[in-house]
């Protein structure tokens, strides 16, 4: 009856209700996570609504906070742990029909949430000639609003950092959860209340975001016998001021042979590769550089023929978690982590205790001016207690861990509470209608972090119920 009633106060907003499709969109790719996959394959919402305007979200959250109906914010899905699952069900929020850029300056833009990604780069590169700082490989695919809400960096992190560093978010437009809805207009600091945060505390219907000058970037796949000497060219590469680069992702054997299939001719057996997108004019010092650390040249796209380039998939869509998609697209079994391993001494550490238990993928970054090494490994996965192991083995040594394997936004962070995200959350939500479930500290206050447990959100079991 909640539902229907729900339903009643949305006029002509189209909603969809068809339990197969329904489910399709309650989905993001919590499947990557054997450990999610088990806890949340029934999840699914009862309803999708996808309205038009920003006028028709303002019906939609006024109408769910009358009836105490739960509402997930969703872009493409094209997060990885959970982010636009509907924990406790109700309705799922499609925002991809707000796709409209509504100002493009030579060194910002500002579009709605659901725009594409690549479709806003399509409009500012004619217009300005400016591109987005950084994208996730999901560039395709993935909408303004989803990499805010769930997303942490991507490629071109390896110049310009992260999201939630200052300046990488200009200003973010929300809509509150109230009786009778708000926008709200957040700039500076104040943007970093909904960055990385699920769409709890606000749902995100514009932003504007910063520029860089458009390039056209060389992919560049290089190879080297020894893992490590392809990290220490990846460390030297990044660090190098003078060149302009917008990828560098050192891969350990076997990872190019066996899960990157289109470019598998190319690489040796045994061969752990470097993946880099290059300035046109960093090419060259690259290349020296390269053959300095003993590599190879395996495929520049600036020397491809027609039919490669036609046949290929760009470097991005072999890097951060495409390479953990393409290993799953062959071994079912794989997954990953998230790490960051402060120096190569690290790297090299983790790799001499877990070897091909952990086929090593390191994404290059900058965070606060130093070079880091971002990790993304697989992991060939055999039960939860030995991942659990693995994860431990990483925090003894230590290299941070960003658990992929817990849907909340604390556990798979920094293991403490966003107070500024709380707090803006009583503001924005103080019904607590915004996917439920994702933020502990709204749930369960005195849950403890550290204690080893894994927390539950009750809503599942409603969910698990109607399943």
């Amino acid at each position: 009856m909640t539902i229907a009633a729900f339903r009643a106060d949305l006029g002509d907003i189209p909603v969809e209700d068809h339990p197969r499709i329904v489910q399709q969109r309650s989905r993001d790719h919590y499947w990557y996570s054997p450990v999610l996959k088990a806890k949340l394959d029934h999840v699914t919402a009862e309803v999708v609504v996808s309205p038009r305007t920003q006028e028709e979200v303002k019906t939609v959250l006024a109408a769910a906070y009358r009836h105490k109906v739960a509402v997930t914010p969703r872009g493409a899905g094209t997060g990885n742990y959970g982010q636009a699952l509907p924990l406790a069900g109700g309705a799922m929020l499609n925002l991809m029909n707000l796709d409209r850029v509504i100002d493009i300056k030579p060194d910002r833009v500002r579009a709605e949430a659901g725009i594409v990604l690549e479709k806003l780069d399509q409009q500012t590169r004619p217009a300005v000639g400016g591109e987005l700082r950084f994208h996730p490989s999901t560039y395709r695919m993935a909408s303004l609003g989803g990499f805010i809400a769930g997303g942490s960096g991507g490629v071109g992190s390896i110049r310009w950092g992260g999201l939630r560093n200052l300046g990488s978010i200009l200003s973010v437009k929300i809509i509150t959860c109230e009786e009778s809805p708000r926008e709200m207009e957040l700039t500076g600091e104040d943007v970093l209340k909904v960055a990385h945060a699920y769409g709890t505390n606000g749902v995100i219907v514009e932003a504007e975001m910063p520029l860089a000058p458009a390039c056209d970037w060389v992919d560049i796949m290089v190879g080297f016998d020894d893992f490590l000497a392809a990290c220490r060219f990846s460390e030297a590469i990044t660090a190098q001021d003078s060149l302009l680069l917008k990828e560098v992702a050192p891969c350990a054997a076997p990872i190019g042979q066996d899960y990157f299939n289109r470019h598998k001719p190319y690489i040796r057996d045994g061969q752990s590769v470097v993946l880099i997108m290059a300035a046109p004019v960093a090419v060259e010092p690259v290349l020296i550089h390269l053959a300095y650390h003993g590599g190879e040249v395996l495929y520049r796209s600036d020397k491809a023929s027609e039919e490669e380039l036609r046949r290929l998939p760009p470097i991005y869509e072999l890097a951060w978690n495409h390479t953990t998609l393409r290993a799953l697209k062959v071994d079912p079994s794989i997954t990953y982590l998230q790490t960051r391993y402060p120096t190569l001494k690290h790297v090299e550490k983790i790799v001499s205790i877990l070897g091909d238990e952990l086929p090593m993928h390191i994404e290059m970054t900058r965070q606060d001016g130093a070079v880091t090494f971002a990790g993304l490994p697989l992991v060939r996965y055999t039960s939860e207690a030995r991942l659990e192991e693995i994860i431990a083995i990483h925090e003894d040594n230590g290299c941070a861990v960003f658990n992929p394997h817990r849907y909340t936004l604390e556990e798979g962070g920094m293991k403490r509470t966003d107070a500024a995200q709380l707090a803006f959350k009583r503001q924005a939500d103080p019904a607590g209608m915004l996917n439920p479930g994702k933020m502990i500290a709204w749930d369960d206050p005195g849950f403890d972090l550290n204690s080893g447990r894994a927390w539950l959100f009750q809503g599942l079991a409603a969910t698990a119920g109607a399943a």
